[in-house]
């Protein structure tokens, strides 16, 4: 029986293997960043596209994707590309039909954050993911960030203290529409099925991320928006705040595409000092002494980049860890569910035990 079980999991890749990968979806604007090193076979080889949008695929050729690499049928392009690896690039409430056409074929998979439009459909991706035995990875830009590990790695030094509160702001001017890499991704950003909210769940999902990472699972989640541009966002909310409360800390986030410019900032705080990141720099201040830049040093390859990444954890058969494992970003997705339910109601959601 154990063989029996070892079989029915995904196969890791040999080291001389070139690692082959296939796109569900050209929706998602995050994939013209990425589409160009996957044509050029670094560091996976591009197999198979799977869409229908005519004007998608123009633009995929144009950066030089061939004519045989499209197909209009995922599951297709599935058994007759054979990729190890999916990066869907599509609407967030089709995350969990990607990994139903993907586990059961044992292939593994990478979507753009967050992991699901919401926790029920996240958690139905784990269960699909255990079952089947193939990892999941969600993708922020900021998981490759030096910066990110460079502050986590003082905080949990002690040097500040405990961290005990949180303050993040992400955002930019918000998504515009005109292009076609930009229109198709604006229609179903802006949508409160497709995307799951809007600004809420498009950066929310980063601020829930560093508030699980440092502090973990809150108690309470409270959350207040405002649709500050109705003419442009008539179906979703622009700005979002949210208070996540711990038994002995908290954490005070905005998520918006009402912003001057773009911003990705967290404050740690601990009782003897405090942690700033701000574009990729990160400075330490105990007291009301001088901030101090701390030096930060470039990642290992394998951790600096997420096809290269994923192809790690295969070729390794380890799990997909830190602020791209599906467990922790499961809980993202919850905590935005709860933040939906607190504008709601407009009282503070209480999360179930464990």
């Amino acid at each position: 029986m154990r063989h029996v079980l070892l079989l029915l999991l995904a196969a890791p890749l040999l080291a001389a293997d070139t690692p082959r990968i296939a796109v569900i979806g050209l929706l998602h604007s995050h994939v013209w960043g990425h589409l160009p090193k996957m044509i050029k076979g670094t560091p996976a080889q591009l197999v198979g596209i799977a869409e229908t949008n005519p004007d998608l695929i123009a633009e995929a050729k144009k950066m030089g994707a061939p004519d045989g690499m499209f197909f209009a049928d995922a599951a297709r392009m599935l058994d007759q590309a054979k990729p190890d690896i999916v990066w869907a690039f599509n609407e967030n409430n089709k995350h969990l039909d990607a990994v139903k056409l993907c586990a059961p074929r044992k292939i593994h998979i990478i979507f753009e954050k967050p992991l699901a439009a919401t926790h029920k459909e996240a958690v139905a991706i784990q269960e699909l993911a255990s079952r089947h035995g193939v990892k999941i990875m969600t993708n922020y830009q900021m998981a490759w960030w030096p910066s990110q590990y460079v502050a986590r790695q003082h905080a949990d030094s002690g040097a500040i203290g405990k961290p005990w509160r949180l303050r993040g702001i992400v955002g930019h001017g918000g998504p515009g529409g005109r292009g076609v890499r930009s229109q198709y991704f604006f229609d179903w950003l802006t949508d409160p099925v497709k995307n799951g909210a809007g600004a809420l769940m498009d950066f929310g999902c980063y601020n829930a991320l560093w508030s699980l990472w440092y502090l973990g699972r809150p108690e309470k989640v409270y959350a207040h928006v405002n649709q500050l541009r109705p003419e442009t966002f008539p179906k979703v909310e622009d700005n979002s705040t949210m208070i996540l409360s711990y038994r002995n800390g908290v954490g005070l986030f905005e998520g918006s595409w009402d912003l001057p410019r773009g911003f990705q900032d967290l404050e740690i705080f601990g009782l003897n000092g405090s942690i700033t990141m701000v574009n990729g720099r990160v400075e330490v201040r105990k007291g009301r002494e001088p901030g101090q830049e701390l030096p930060s040093a470039p990642l290992p390859p394998e951790q600096a980049e997420p096809i290269a990444y994923m192809v790690h954890c295969i070729r390794n058969n380890r799990p997909v860890e830190g602020l791209t494992a599906i467990g922790i970003n499961a809980d993202v997705v919850e905590i935005i569910d709860a933040a939906k339910q607190s504008i709601k109601t407009g009282q503070a959601v209480k999360l179930a035990a464990r």
